[in-house]
């Protein structure tokens, strides 16, 4: 009896062990299938920048551009019509916004500044990705021109060898092909080195700011490497891990060289002008943008500085004209992304994010070209579609900035939030668009001297836009001292032509925002849930 009891006891606890080992077995099993499903069913990122794109769409308002590609991802997502960037150029622009810092912080002020020489440890946004089990990869122009950062990427980024490291100047017509060579002769035969006219083993040169022939989208780099982006969509979607792609269309940026058929959508005489062509009343100088970007090329050389002068009408609607031709081709390009994302089963877990890295003035202000801290340079094009969005369609006039971006990606992705970003994440938008959110945003600029006149000292301007107000502070870089103010009240002057700043009916006003100036961005954070 005692050994029948014993038997029993020792098959009883062999089961016992033996249940225990293949449900643990089970269980290990159960985690690894879903520690791999959690990892593949993580939304890829579709990262699209587009340069010097300002809020011109027809999902914005616009009735005289055509973006209609742009406008479907919009009714597909959600329209932030009150955004802004850290400042209106787009080196300082979009360091900002790939390292979730604001320019100060990362001390990145002009177009030269590597941000890896003054952070070299930072974690940028891709890089972040690239860290957490995603395969990141770019074309095209994402960090500025010359400052690529391959921490950034899991491989190297990707170029098209038939174009220059800096495709901004491609020209495809015969007879600037060869005004252009003429003019490469006389820089040689002037004494001038070769290292005048070449970049990275390119000989490329600005000519004219338009051009308009009868090409294939893919003889211009926006074109070419949109076949390019479509052909590494089909890799990334057979890889193993979720993707974070990022695609940066070079157009609406200067020239304006796109194919005849874009300029041919549009009848340059039915084409508005901007009904504000003069500078600010009271603005003071460093404020004006001198339009060194549009006298670079030949035949804008000529061009004043818009306190001393105005292009001619002719010379405005070829601008707006190119401008708007522009548009319509990365419209284009981005139309076919899209459709290719559709086709391959992509667009169901991808998360798609386009924006433009400034505004960029169209003849506003007598000006051209972005560089200054006002409404209509700072301001920028920020559309998100996520494929759970609740509020399709949406838009949201609430306050949000380039910085924003970075934490409201990790969110979006269900990664942990870096603790030293300096932004928001603007998520709850997308479940609430008209919740109260950010108190202000901020942007800045810095004129450096040797561009200005008549006094060639370099000035920093500090720009904090409230729900009601812009309000600036220009400083002496190199005194610190404070040079100039300025102030517009959006409820009577939406596109900012007076600077009101003298005016004693606001000098609360100018107390109270010079507070909120210097408390910073953190003061300005919204309350959360």
């Amino acid at each position: 009896m005692k050994n029948r009891v014993l038997f029993s006891l020792k098959v009883s606890f062999s089961i016992t062990i033996l249940t225990v080992s293949s449900l643990t077995l089970l269980l290990l099993l159960l985690s690894g299938c879903n520690s791999s499903s959690s990892q593949n069913n993580k939304p890829n990122i579709l990262f699209i920048a587009v340069d010097d794109l300002r809020p011109e769409l027809g999902c914005y308002g616009s009735t005289a551009i055509k973006s209609p590609n742009i406008d479907k991802l919009a009714g597909e997502g959600m329209v932030f019509t009150r955004a802004y960037c850290q400042s209106a150029v787009c080196n300082p622009s979009r360091a900002s916004l790939l390292t979730g810092m604001r320019p100060d912080s990362i001390r990145v002020w002009d177009l030269r500044t590597d941000f890896r020489d003054n952070v070299p440890d930072i974690v940028t946004l891709p890089q972040y990705f690239k860290q957490n089990g995603y395969e990141s990869v770019a074309i095209g122009k994402i960090y500025h021109n010359n400052i690529p950062d391959t921490l950034s990427w899991s491989e190297p980024k990707m170029y098209l060898d038939d174009y220059p490291f800096d495709p901004d100047a491609v020209y495809r017509d015969e007879k600037i092909l060869e005004e252009i060579e003429k003019r490469k002769e006389a820089i040689l035969k002037a004494g001038k080195e070769k290292r005048y006219i070449d970049r990275f083993g390119k000989w490329y040169i600005k000519q004219y700011a338009t051009e308009g022939p009868d090409v294939p989208d893919n003889a211009y780099f926006d074109g070419a490497q949109t076949d390019a982006a479509i052909q590494k969509l089909k890799e990334l979607k057979e890889g193993e891990k979720p993707f974070f792609f990022a695609i940066g269309y070079y157009r609406p940026h200067l020239p304006f060289n796109v194919p005849k058929k874009y300029w041919d959508m549009y009848d340059r005489n039915k084409i508005p002008l901007a009904d504000n062509q003069f500078i600010p009343k009271n603005a003071p100088l460093m404020a004006i943008n001198n339009l060194r970007e549009l006298r670079s090329y030949t035949d804008f050389k000529q061009a004043k500085h818009p306190a001393y002068g105005s292009l001619t009408e002719e010379q405005a609607r070829l601008l707006r004209h190119g401008y708007f031709a522009s548009v319509s081709y990365v419209d284009a390009q981005i139309g076919r992304l899209m459709d290719s994302m559709e086709k391959m089963g992509l667009r169901d877990n991808t998360i798609v994010i386009l924006w433009g890295d400034h505004g960029w003035k169209l003849g506003e202000h007598n000006s051209w070209c972005k560089m200054t801290n006002y409404e209509i340079d700072t301001r920028v094009p920020l559309i998100i579609s996520t494929p759970d969005m609740k509020n399709t369609g949406k838009k949201s006039a609430a306050l949000v900035e380039f910085v924003d971006i970075y934490p409201s990606l990790c969110e979006l992705a269900g990664l942990p939030l870096p603790s030293d970003l300096q932004g928001t994440s603007f998520v709850p938008l997308l479940d609430n668009p008209d919740r109260p959110w950010k108190k202000a945003v901020f942007s800045q600029f810095l004129r450096e001297g040797v561009w200005i006149a008549p006094d060639g000292i370099e000035y920093m301007g500090y720009s904090i836009r409230t729900d009601r107000f812009r309000y600036v502070e220009w400083i002496n870089w190199e005194t610190k001292e404070l040079a100039a103010k300025e102030l517009y009240d959006h409820e009577t002057d939406p596109q900012e032509n007076e600077n009101i700043v003298d005016n004693p009916q606001y000098a609360g006003y100018v107390q109270t925002l010079a507070g909120q100036l210097k408390a910073g961005w953190r003061k300005a954070i919204p309350a959360q849930d």
